[in-house]
């Protein structure tokens, strides 16, 4: 799954809890944060330590993958497109 922001980070780790049928209580003890710290989490708070996010992924059983963004694919007809010739 692609997350490009605090919200998108928040946001998914929120439905994995449910998921997993965790409340927020439960999480915040298995991860050891307070349930206010991971209710800002969920609601996307950008400043949020990223060494306790770490924790909540490995309470949740998750790991983080992170790798460079694949390159466009070429389109091939757009680019002939693009030339203006006759089709």
């Amino acid at each position: 799954m692609r997350l490009s922001n605090a919200e998108d980070l928040g946001r998914y780790l929120r439905d994995r809890r449910r998921a997993v049928g965790l409340s927020q209580g439960d999480l915040a003890a298995r991860a050891t944060v307070s349930r206010r710290w991971l209710s800002d989490l969920e609601q996307g708070k950008p400043t949020v330590e990223v060494g306790l996010v770490f924790r909540v992924i490995a309470a949740l059983g998750l790991y983080l993958d992170c790798r460079p963004e694949p390159a466009p694919e070429f389109d091939l007809d757009r680019y002939l497109d693009s030339l203006g010739g006759e089709p």
